[in-house]
């Protein structure tokens, strides 16, 4: 995984996320730091006081709203015009009030359920710290394994996955963690001496470089990309395994999950092997079925089904 190096140009504008079009304007060449939209640049990275402006989409979680608000401001020169739009349910009703608690003066709009903050980013702000030490990453010592607000599932194991880690057999040969996370299967997974190499691949640059610390062997590629697009050369793998994802932008979508399962199948060599868990409400059956040879569950309970597939 490579990110872009930052920018220093007080005439850079700036864009986080993609916000619907008839809210906001976004300019030509702006710079995107969205983490979950693969080369975008790092946020972290950006020189302080180096942008002009910017429009954010802000995300629906409290910790990393707060946390992508600070920074913006940071990243903003004085006076530099900041724009910032969620849906009301989503975030959007608290907006005015998180950015009133770092000094800026507000002018709030609502369209089409949604919340329109805009601001001059002030001289002096305020509560900056306290936002960015409670959204950055960290050790979750109930977990302990290296996490940050706004990732799957950031500061628990997901039961789908813990479910299929009590399951999955010794795996061997080349495979992918689709989904990867924060590395929790992929830690079960290289368990197995006879695995040769595993590429952790994630649409969440956060998440992949949390696996840097929780995920340490030399087995390990990383690849920061959207599965609904070829994961650039990785192919012919003995393996894959995961836990789809199937909401986008907060709403459910099963049609992304049925993806990774496609994505699964073209990844694959003859007869290779997929292991996912998915929520017992989800159709996947349906789609496993034309690509795989065989398709057996191997668990069921009240919330999840465990599958192994062969190509």
């Amino acid at each position: 995984m490579t990110l872009s190096s930052p920018t220093n140009n007080a005439a850079a504008f700036g864009l986080y996320g993609l916000p619907p079009a008839d809210l906001a304007e976004v300019p030509a060449g702006a710079i995107q730091f969205s983490p979950l939209m693969p080369g975008s640049m790092a946020l972290e990275a950006q020189g302080e006081g180096s942008l002009a402006g910017m429009i954010v989409s802000a995300p629906p979680g409290t910790l990393e709203r707060r946390y992508t608000l600070a920074l913006t401001l940071k990243a903003l020169a004085p006076g530099a015009r900041l724009v910032v739009l969620a849906p009301k349910d989503k975030g959007g009703s608290r907006l005015r009030r998180e950015l009133e608690g770092f000094g800026c003066v507000v002018e709030e709009t609502a369209r089409r359920h949604h919340r329109i903050c805009t601001v001059a980013r002030p001289q002096a702000l305020g509560g900056l710290d306290t936002a960015l030490v409670e959204g950055a990453q960290r050790l979750v010592p109930d977990i302990g394994l290296q996490s940050q607000p706004g990732v799957f599932s950031w500061d628990r194991v997901d039961r789908g996955s813990a479910l299929l880690v009590e399951h999955l057999p010794n795996l061997a040969g080349r495979g992918a963690d689709l989904g990867c996370g924060i590395g929790v299967l992929s830690r079960a997974i290289l368990a197995s001496p006879a695995v040769s190499q595993l590429a952790l691949v994630d649409i969440d640059r956060r998440a992949l470089e949390a696996t840097r610390i929780n995920v340490t062997d030399a087995r390990v590629t990383r690849i920061w990309a959207d599965l609904r697009q070829p994961p650039g050369d990785l192919k012919g793998l003995d393996f894959v395994v995961m836990n789809p994802p199937f909401h986008d932008g907060g709403a459910e979508d099963k049609a992304l999950g049925q993806a990774f399962v496609r994505r699964a199948a073209e990844l694959l060599k003859a007869r290779g092997i997929c292991w996912l868990v998915a929520n017992r409400h989800l159709p996947y059956e349906a789609v496993l079925a034309p690509l795989f040879k065989t398709v057996t569950m191997r668990v069921e309970t009240g919330a999840y089904k465990v599958y192994e597939a062969q190509k």
